[in-house]
């Protein structure tokens, strides 16, 4: 049996995506918004569907509708309405469930109103850091560029260098799988992926921004999949969904992400 299942299908559907989310990248605007819209909806579907798998019963439509308006809020650069529009989606979707005829409220509201605050706001950064330099728009298609191109690499360093290396389980109550060894190569190329990306097309950033952003890949990216291992061990299942052959669901591929995303988006506000 190969060391590496999956590997074909792996590879195939990722030369098919990464050129075509590199081009998004690179137009932004609205083309970009539409994609990061695409990633919180279907994350938001898979996650209420592992909520299903326990017994919750979430409100589909609430959550998807802010979903849509934090979007909104990011691309049009509106965010001091986040707190009184979340204020108004927690009031609104807790009368909601009033009219419920099962007794699991908390289970409920908790799910829609985590799912969808969690999801929309964390993925609705990536906007942010998009539409960040809009003196010089490139700059910020660059910083998600090296961004993905670093979650990427250290996702592939762990799965290889922990597959061909790994000796000592890393979290093996929640991955059983991943190991020690492979969180170090994840980590190390995590760090030089935007050491890379400093020479080539980051020069605008100190190095002290470009190995903090590494830091945050390495680290938080990798807790990031573990947190939605979290998810998915509690429910008894391997993938979010079976939408990507060999990479399992959307949330699977682009949990790193959510994390690392409002990590260097806040940074690059206080910063920049």
């Amino acid at each position: 049996m190969s060391k590496f299942p999956n590997l074909l299908s792996r590879v195939l559907v990722s030369v098919v995506a990464i050129p075509l989310i590199l081009l998004i990248v690179y137009l932004g605007k609205i083309y970009f918004a539409l994609f990061v819209a695409a990633i919180i909806f279907l994350t938001l579907y898979e996650f209420f569907q592992l909520a299903e798998k326990k017994g919750a019963n979430p409100d589909y439509v609430s959550g998807f509708f802010y979903a849509a308006i934090v979007i909104y809020l990011f691309y049009t650069k509106s965010i001091e309405f986040f707190l009184p529009v979340t204020f108004l989606f927690i009031a609104f979707t807790s009368m909601l469930n009033l009219s419920k005829e099962e007794n699991n409220s908390f289970i409920n509201l908790g799910i829609t109103i985590f799912g969808a605050l969690f999801l929309s706001l964390f993925y609705s950064t990536l906007i942010g850091i998009r539409e960040k330099f809009e003196f010089d728009y490139i700059k910020g298609a660059y910083v998600i560029m090296v961004m993905l191109a670093s979650i990427w690499i250290c996702d592939s360093a762990a799965y290889f260098g922990g597959t061909a290396y790994g000796k000592h389980r890393l979290f093996e109550r929640i991955s059983p799988k991943k190991s020690v060894e492979g969180a170090i190569f994840g980590f190390v190329f995590a760090i030089l992926t935007f050491v890379a990306g400093k020479f080539l097309l980051l020069n605008f950033l100190s190095w002290f921004d470009v190995i903090y952003m590494g830091l945050v890949v390495g680290v938080i990216g990798q807790i990031g999949d573990l947190v939605e291992s979290m998810f998915k061990r509690d429910v008894g299942v391997k993938d979010s969904s079976n939408i990507l052959p060999g990479h399992g669901g959307i949330l699977d591929r682009f949990d790193s992400l959510l994390f690392v995303s409002p990590f260097i988006y806040f940074y690059l506000n206080y910063a920049y």
